[in-house]
């Protein structure tokens, strides 16, 4: 499986960024799709994740974040409003093997990663 982000830059306080995740490889629906965020000097941490049944969001990004895929471009997207200084930091995007009706939080499960992007909120 290969993974391939895009869609990072600057944007200000309140404003918008989508990031997009280009998944190859394997067939796509097998898999559960994870975004996660690594801010300087901190660990990497959930952002969100879907799967089959369920969709799940980190409590800082509730209501602000919407993550979706297209199976048939094989792409998962992270639309990102309202956003913070906070929000700065590498995103990548993960995927899991959809082996669990529940999607994961824990980087330690999630199978293949991609390379990041960055995402710079000016306050």
């Amino acid at each position: 499986v290969q993974l391939q982000a895009s869609g990072g830059g600057l944007a200000q306080t309140g404003g918008s960024l989508r990031l997009a995740c280009a998944f190859s490889g394997r067939t796509f629906s097998n898999y559960d799709m994870g975004w996660f965020r690594q801010a300087p000097g901190k660990e990497r941490e959930f952002v969100a994740g879907l799967g089959h049944y369920q969709t799940s969001y980190a409590d800082s990004v509730k209501g602000r974040f919407t993550i979706s895929r297209d199976n048939a471009k094989k792409t998962v997207y992270l639309q990102m409003n309202s956003l913070k200084p906070e929000d700065t930091a590498v995103y990548y995007c993960a995927a899991k093997w959809a082996r669990a009706v529940t999607v994961s939080i824990l980087t330690e499960e999630y199978d293949y990663w991609g390379q990041g992007t960055q995402v710079t909120v000016s306050s």
